[in-house]
C-alpha cells in the first residue's frame, strides 16, 4: 500500500501530497495555469428604476413626469411649455446626466428644456438647457437660486424653485447612443483580497483630446452632451470635407477620409487611422463588459511635435498636459459615476495602490492606474549635452505627479533627454522624431553602426532615401540646417544599420530610479536606447527592485529575461493578433518561475500606434459572431450608429473591439494563450506590491520561508496589507484567506490567516483547511479555474456565488518536488520505485509542456 501510494503521489504532478502547501521552486508557465484559480461570482442584475426616485442622482437615464405641489404636472403644447391637470398630457422627459446631479431635460420632441429669459424648447444643448437637481424637503428642485424651473399658476418658467415630485413614465425620445452588444452577468470576486482574474491593458492613452495641442487628435473619450459631440473630425479635416487632412495623409497615409463621426463612421475610427478617437466612453464599457478589469492610462505630452503643428489654444509644456489628462480621467470616472446612479457606482475607478485596485476588480469594476510618458518631463531636457534641469527639480515633480496619483512611468519617450538616450523610430517617422530630437536638444541621435554583437535600436532612415514631396514638406515644417541631394533637411546622414544610440544612462537616470524607488513608482524602460536600459537594468538589479516594467514591445530580447528575473513583467504591444501569439511564445520561454506570470498588452490607443489589423474573413478560423467570452457573457457584433464592426474585416478600428481581438486570439492559440492574458491583472498587482516592498511568494521562493510560529504575533484586526509587508505574498488568496509556505522547525506546513473583509479574524498555523490532494485543486471551475482553463471547458460560464464558496481553500499546489522526507524514509523500495516514476513523468512532461 505503501509503494501504491507514493506512486500515485508521484503520478499526481498537479496536486500537493497531504494537507500542507510545499515549495514549488522554479515553475513554468504550463505548470502555473493548473493551478486552482479563484471563485468568481456574478453580480445581481441592477433593482428595476423606482416609480419615483431616491435621490438626485437615480434619475440618470430615466424617463419622467414633472408633478407641481399642486398636483398639476409639466405638459408641453404647441405654445411651449405649461401645466395640465390631466396626468395624460404630462410631458414625458428623459433625464440625461452631464455630470453627477447635472442633467438635460430631453422630451419627446427631442427638444430640450433651456433657460432664455423663460423657458424655452431649445433644438440643441447647452449650458442653458443643464439643470443642477438637488432633493429638498418637499421634493426635486431644478436650477440655481433664481434661475431654477418653476410653476406660477399655468407658466412654467425661471425663478424662485418649485419643488417637483418625479414620476416614472414611458413615452421618452430615444437618446442617441453607442450600442454595447455584450450580454450576460458582471463577473466579479468574492472578497476585497482574492486573486483577481480579467485582461489588462498597461499602455493606454485615454485623454488625449488635448494631446500635441489638441490639433491633430480628432474627437473625445466622451462629451457631456454625448455621441454626437464627442465623436467629430477634426476642424481642419472637416473644413476640406476629408480632403488633405495633414496629420491624417502623415501619420495613416489616407489622402483623404469621409469626415462624418456619428451615425456612419464610413471611414474612422479604423485600426490605422492614428488621428481619430479611439476610446470612446460605451466602447470601452465594452472592453469592461467584455473582461477588461486593469487598465494603466498614460498621460501623455511631446512639447515640440505639439509646438510645430499649427493650431490655437495650445498646451505644449509636458507637465501642463499632464495635470491636465490627470484631472480629466478624473472628470470622466464622475461621469461614468453620474451615468450609473451616483458617486461611487460606476465601473471606472482610479486607484493608487494595488490593495485598491485589488478591492475595485473583485467588485467587478476596472482599476485604472495613472501612468506618464515623456520626452521632456520636468523640463529635462539635454540642450548641447547640458541638462536643463536639476535634482531639486525632479524631487519636486515626481512628487507632484505621486499626489497626483501617478504610479508608472516612461521616463524616457521619443528624444533623448536628461536620462536617458532614446531607441528612436523607425523609417519616416524616425527622420520625423529626430528632427524634434534636435529642436529639443540641438542635437541629432548620436547612431552609429553598432559595434558586433551590441544590442541594436532602432535602424534610422537616411533623409536622401526621402520622395522629394516628403523632404520638401519636413524642411518646410521643421525649418532648413542642412541641404541633402538639394533638399532642405534638418537631419544628418548615418552610416548602414544596425544602429546603436551612443547615448545610454546618465547621472540624472541614475539619481530619477533613486527617486522613483523611494517613491514606489514603477519604471517603464520601453523606449530607452538598448545601452540605456541595459544600464537602468543593472541599477535596479543592484537594488532588488521589482518595479520594472515593459509595457509595448519597445524593450529588447536581451532585457526581457532580466525584467522577469527582478519580478518585473513583460507585455507585448497588442497590434496584429497574430505577433501578438509570437511574442506570447517568446514570454512564456523567458518568464522566471519564482513569480507569478502573467500576461497583459499594450494597445496604445490615441498614441498614434496603429491598432491591429485583420487577418481576413476568408482565414480558416475566422471569428464566429457572435461567441461566448471568457467570463459567461455573449459577444456580438459592435454597433456604433449605422456601422457595424467585425473584427474579420475592420480590425481593432477601436477599443470596444478589444473583446473580439483576444477571441481572434484563441482563433490562433487556443486556450492556453486565454489562461494567461486573464491572469495578467494578477501579475501586475503582485509585480506592484513588491515594488511598495511585500517580499515574494515563498512557496514559489522556498528561502523566503518563514516560521510558522511567527505567524501567531498576528494580532485579530491586522489590516491584510500589513500582514503582506510583514509576512510576504501568499501562494493561495482565496475567498477571504491567505495561505503561506512555512517551516514548523526543519518540515514544511501551511499557514492560513483569514479576514473579515481586509482585517484579520483569525490565524491557523496548523495543517490548514482539508482536502482531497487529488482532487486537482478544489474551488476555481468558474472563470480562470479548473483544469487551468478559465471558464473551464464550457466557454466561459462563471461560478454561480457561493457554489463553491466551501471549497476554495482546499486547493493545493502542485509539488514539483516530490513527497515529503518523512514518506520517502519509510522505505527503500518506495524510494526506488517513486523515484523512476518520478523521472518517467518529469521526460513526459517535458515532452509535452509548452
Amino acid at each position: 500500500m505503501l509503494v501504491a501510494s507514493l506512486a500515485l503521489a508521484l503520478l499526481t504532478p498537479w496536486a500537493a501530497v497531504g494537507d500542507d502547501l510545499e515549495p514549488v521552486g522554479a515553475r513554468e508557465a504550463a505548470e502555473q495555469r493548473q493551478e486552482p484559480g479563484p471563485t468568481l461570482v456574478d453580480l445581481p442584475e441592477p433593482p428595476p428604476r423606482a416609480e419615483v426616485p431616491q435621490d438626485r442622482y437615480a434619475m440618470a437615464g430615466g424617463c419622467y413626469a414633472l408633478q407641481a405641489p399642486d398636483g398639476t404636472w409639466v405638459s408641453k403644447t404647441a405654445q411651449g411649455f405649461t401645466t395640465s391637470a390631466d396626468a395624460d398630457d404630462a410631458a414625458s422627459i428623459h433625464f440625461q446626466a452631464t455630470e453627477l446631479g447635472r442633467y438635460l431635460l430631453f422630451d419627446a420632441d427631442q427638444q430640450f428644456l433651456a433657460r432664455a429669459g423663460d423657458v424655452t424648447a431649445a433644438p440643441e444643448p447647452s449650458p442653458a438647457a443643464e439643470w443642477t437637481i438637488d432633493l429638498g424637503p418637499d421634493g426635486f428642485v431644478l436650477g440655481d437660486g433664481a434661475e431654477s424651473l418653476a410653476v406660477d399658476g399655468s407658466t412654467v418658467a425661471v425663478g424662485p424653485a418649485t419643488p417637483f415630485a418625479l414620476q416614472l413614465t414611458d413615452g421618452c425620445a430615444t437618446w442617441d447612443e453607442i450600442e454595447v452588444n455584450v450580454a450576460g452577468p458582471v463577473f466579479a470576486g468574492t472578497s476585497p483580497l482574492q486573486e483577481v482574474r480579467g485582461y489588462l491593458d498597461d499602455h493606454i492613452h485615454h485623454m488625449t483630446s488635448g494631446f500635441l495641442g489638441g490639433g491633430i487628435h480628432c474627437g473625445r473619450p466622451w462629451h457631456p452632451y454625448g455621441v454626437k459631440y464627442a465623436l467629430v473630425d477634426c476642424p481642419d479635416h472637416s473644413a476640406t470635407l476629408g480632403q488633405l487632412a495633414l496629420p491624417e495623409i502623415v501619420l495613416s497615409g489616407k489622402i483623404e477620409h469621409d469626415h462624418v463621426g456619428w451615425p456612419t463612421f464610413v471611414d474612422w475610427p479604423a485600426h490605422d487611422s492614428l488621428t481619430h478617437e479611439g476610446t470612446y466612453y460605451k466602447w470601452v464599457e465594452r472592453a469592461w463588459r467584455g473582461g477588461q478589469r486593469l487598465w494603466v492610462n498614460l498621460l501623455v505630452e511631446n512639447t515640440v511635435l505639439c509646438s510645430v503643428y499649427p493650431g490655437p489654444n495650445k498646451t505644449c509644456t509636458d507637465m501642463d498636459s499632464i495635470r491636465t489628462q490627470a484631472a480629466e480621467t478624473r472628470a470622466f470616472e464622475n461621469y461614468v459615476d453620474a451615468q450609473w446612479g451616483g458617486p461611487g457606482k460606476g465601473w471606472y475607478r482610479v486607484v493608487t495602490t494595488p490593495a485598491e485596485a485589488r478591492a475595485v476588480i473583485n467588485q467587478g469594476k476596472l482599476a485604472v492606474v495613472l501612468g506618464t510618458e515623456s520626452s521632456n518631463l520636468f523640463g529635462c531636457s539635454i540642450v548641447l549635452d547640458s541638462p536643463q534641469c536639476d535634482q531639486a527639480a525632479v524631487q519636486a515633480g515626481l512628487d507632484e505627479l505621486h499626489d497626483l496619483g501617478v504610479r508608472q512611468m516612461v521616463p524616457t519617450h521619443k528624444f533623448d533627454n536628461a536620462f536617458s538616450g532614446t531607441k528612436g523610430d523607425e523609417g519616416f517617422n524616425g527622420v520625423v522624431t529626430n528632427l524634434g530630437n534636435l529642436l529639443q536638444n540641438g542635437t541629432s541621435l548620436q547612431m552609429r553602426t553598432c559595434q558586433e554583437g551590441a544590442t541594436a535600436d532602432n535602424t534610422q532612415l537616411n533623409p536622401e532615401a526621402l520622395p522629394q514631396p516628403l523632404a520638401g514638406l519636413l524642411g518646410t515644417v521643421f525649418g532648413t540646417v542642412a541641404d541633402v541631394n538639394q533638399l532642405s533637411i534638418a537631419v544628418p546622414l548615418y552610416g548602414p544599420g544596425p544602429h546603436c544610440n551612443q547615448r545610454g544612462l546618465t547621472d540624472m537616470g541614475r539619481f530619477m530610479i533613486e527617486e522613483m524607488v523611494a517613491r514606489n513608482i514603477v519604471y517603464d524602460v520601453d523606449h530607452m536606447s538598448a545601452k540605456g536600459r541595459s544600464e537602468a537594468l543593472t541599477e535596479f538589479e543592484r537594488i532588488g527592485y521589482s518595479g520594472v516594467i515593459s509595457s509595448h514591445s519597445w524593450s529588447d530580447p536581451s532585457a526581457i529575461p532580466r525584467i522577469f528575473a527582478l519580478g518585473g513583467m513583460v507585455n507585448s504591444y497588442a497590434g496584429d493578433s497574430t505577433g501578438f501569439v509570437e511574442e506570447w511564445h517568446g514570454h512564456v520561454e523567458d518568464m522566471d518561475g519564482r513569480f507569478y506570470f502573467g500576461l497583459g498588452y499594450g494597445a496604445d490607443t490615441n498614441g498614434l500606434g496603429a491598432q491591429g489589423a485583420p487577418r481576413g474573413a476568408d482565414v480558416e478560423n475566422p471569428v464566429v459572431y457572435p461567441f461566448d467570452g471568457t467570463f459567461g457573457v455573449e459577444i456580438d457584433h459592435q454597433h456604433s450608429g449605422e456601422r457595424v464592426y467585425d473584427i474579420n474585416v475592420d480590425g481593432v478600428a477601436h477599443y470596444g473591439l478589444y473583446p473580439d481581438w483576444i477571441e481572434d486570439l484563441q482563433m490562433i492559440a487556443g486556450q492556453d494563450i486565454d489562461d494567461d492574458l486573464v491572469r495578467g491583472p494578477e501579475a501586475y498587482l503582485q509585480m506592484w506590491e513588491r515594488t511598495n516592498g511585500v517580499a515574494n511568494d515563498a512557496c514559489r521562493q522556498p528561502e523566503l520561508r518563514r516560521q510558522a510560529a511567527e505567524f501567531e504575533t498576528i494580532a485579530a484586526g491586522t489590516p491584510s496589507d500589513d500582514v503582506l509587508l510583514a509576512f510576504g505574498q501568499p501562494h493561495l488568496r482565496r475567498d477571504s484567506t491567505y495561505q503561506y509556505c512555512a517551516l514548523d522547525g526543519e518540515a514544511e506546513a501551511t499557514v492560513t490567516v483569514s479576514f473579515s473583509g481586509t482585517a484579520v479574524a483569525a490565524v491557523d498555523t496548523g495543517e490548514g483547511a482539508g482536502g482531497d490532494p487529488g482532487d486537482g485543486g478544489g474551488a476555481g471551475e468558474g472563470p480562470g479555474g479548473g483544469a487551468g482553463s478559465p471558464g473551464g471547458t464550457d466557454g466561459g460560464a462563471s461560478t454561480p456565488s457561493g457554489s463553491a464558496a466551501d471549497d476554495t481553500v482546499t486547493g493545493r499546489v502542485p509539488d514539483t518536488g516530490g513527497p515529503a522526507l518523512s514518506t520517502l524514509l519509510a522505505g527503500l523500495l518506495s524510494v526506488v520505485v517513486g523515484s523512476a516514476m518520478v523521472t518517467s513523468t518529469r521526460r513526459f512532461q517535458a515532452r509535452t509542456s509548452c
